[in-house]
């Protein structure tokens, strides 16, 4: 297997600058048009046109030098082995996946269940408004899972439980148990956090059970934000469940997922993540998802709602005094050489990186207390180093040179390293010895001590049908597994044709017929 340099990424086929076209989807009759992407006024703007729809147009970033510095880390994927359809001739119109896809799975989506124990303005997936019950049983997501694990060449190593509410499944702990007994490496539930709240010993049968991540919705430290945008005031119950995870012996760690809507509580970002360094015994990470328009809105309306990746690095930025920077923002894609030299040095593949760079954007930073923070940017150069690894993972070829390619990786990381920069209190041999972990077989225990003085920021973006762009779709990891044993693209899913409706449509019961069987409770 050595010797073959890189297997999983190759140079990606999208032009780079602006203006360049694409393929989008026309918002009312969901026709693939054509789209234009240019910049306009410092800004990144789409525009479509529809034959029978007319003219649409909407920001994508809110940046333009930012977007141009993002897409320089632009990979493509080399897709799965083993698509469900093998003959798709128009995406997003043959989703399995399919042929023409370009990653594989990095974090697979299974609902358990369309119930739910709110009733929020800002939710797609609602039994409520769907007026069906979609819940698969036990054996048929045991199966949806095995389906994950089966993907070739990287069987899918991390899933998260959605729905609706996913704590209020009736097998719930059933099916951590089954997802950890399948050898997924990350299990991760999204959940509004009331019944966690309720009970400490539901934090500890999960985390016992095998969640490593709870994804926590977390929009803010004002009350009327929940009541505005969840339609109750939760915020005590975020508190509890922080507080009855801390309790927890081996607890899993909590992920705060803010869905930011201009206007409503964009002015709570920093807020939100000083209220996780505060908690980051139990709260190991952010990210936040700038809200996706999944219904028809005015021209008027989407430009005064439209919140991009580039807003929130700003706000960021500002209401931090400058702790967090917009340069200290990296897509997604940039890690993608630290799994290509991975599989050059061991052999087997592992989850490789490549969406699309108008994806996500994330950061590290070193804490030393929740007002002394320093990107890792700061003093790691990040762009000559992830250059030179992906280079060097190109070259690395049979053991002799896996042996030397260590060495030199870890000369690397010495040689970009700004040591006039490092962190007061951390030293720069510390530093690199708990990164030699990415570069050793045996990584868990030096990359989990060197993961607590760390706060993961992240942001992912996901799409609507005015900002809709098929080569993000072609690129997505982040996917969702049906019943009936497809995985589909998460804006796919969501979004466009929606196949979210067609699949609970499908696998579901009138809500009359649920509640004459279960009763009114969390419908």
């Amino acid at each position: 297997m050595f010797g073959r340099g890189p297997m999983l990424t190759k140079p990606s086929t999208i032009p780079k600058g602006l203006p360049k076209t694409t393929q989008s989807l026309c918002p009312e009759c969901l026709a693939i048009i054509p789209a234009t992407l240019r910049d306009d006024n410092g800004k990144v703007v789409m525009e479509k046109s529809c034959l029978k729809h007319g003219n649409f147009k909407d920001v994508v970033w809110s940046d333009t030098a930012m977007y141009l510095e993002a897409e320089k880390w632009a990979v493509d994927g080399v897709g799965v082995k083993n698509p469900a359809i093998t003959d798709a001739k128009e995406c997003p119109f043959d989703c399995g996946l399919c042929n023409l896809h370009l990653s594989h799975t990095g974090l697979a989506n299974v609902d358990l269940t369309n119930r739910c124990n709110l009733r929020c303005p800002i939710c797609f997936a609602n039994a409520n408004q769907a007026g069906y019950v979609f819940e698969p049983d036990y054996d048929t997501v045991v199966k949806m899972l095995k389906v994950l694990r089966d993907e070739k060449p990287v069987p899918t190593p991390a899933v998260q439980f959605s729905g609706g509410e996913p704590t209020i499944y009736p097998r719930f702990l059933d099916i951590i148990k089954a997802a950890k007994d399948l050898g997924f490496a990350q299990i991760q539930v999204a959940t509004n956090g009331i019944e966690f709240a309720k009970s400490v010993e539901l934090c500890q049968k999960a985390s016992d059970a095998g969640i490593n991540t709870v994804y926590l919705q977390f929009d803010g430290l004002r009350r009327e934000i929940y009541v505005r945008a969840r339609g109750r005031d939760l915020l005590d119950v975020k508190m509890k469940v922080i507080e009855n995870f801390r309790k927890v012996a081996h607890h899993s760690s909590i992920v705060f997922v803010p869905t930011i809507v201009k206007g409503v509580n964009d002015d709570q970002v920093w807020p939100i993540l000083h209220y996780a360094l505060e908690n980051m015994d139990v709260v190991r990470g952010v990210n936040f998802q700038p809200v996706a328009f999944t219904g028809r809105i005015t021209n008027e309306d989407l430009q005064k709602g439209r919140y991009t990746l580039p807003d929130l690095a700003r706000d960021i930025e500002t209401q931090s005094g400058g702790k967090i920077r917009k340069s200290d923002w990296f897509p997604v894609p940039t890690v993608a050489a630290i799994s290509e030299l991975w599989m050059a040095l061991y052999g087997d593949p592992k989850i490789t990186l490549t969406t699309h760079t108008n994806c996500g954007i994330a950061t590290y930073m070193f804490v030393k207390d929740p007002d002394n923070v320093v990107p890792i940017t700061r003093f790691v150069d990040i762009e000559p180093l992830f250059n030179e690894l992906y280079k060097l993972a190109q070259k690395a070829e049979g053991k002799r040179i896996k042996a030397f390619s260590k060495v030199k990786a870890f000369n690397l990381l010495k040689k970009h390293m700004i040591e006039e920069q490092v962190p007061d209190g951390m030293s720069t041999t510390a530093f690199l010895r708990s990164l030699q972990g990415v570069l050793s077989e045996s990584t868990k225990s030096e990359l989990a001590k060197f993961s607590w003085q760390m706060m993961y920021v992240g942001a992912m973006h996901f799409m609507d049908s005015y900002n809709y762009d098929i080569e993000r779709v072609k690129r997505c990891m982040i996917h969702y597994t049906t019943p009936d044993g497809k995985i589909i693209p998460f804006c796919a899913y969501n979004s466009g044709p929606v196949y979210r409706t067609e699949v609970e449509k499908k696998f579901s019961v009138p809500i009359a017929e649920w509640r004459k069987q279960h009763g009114e409770e969390y419908t």
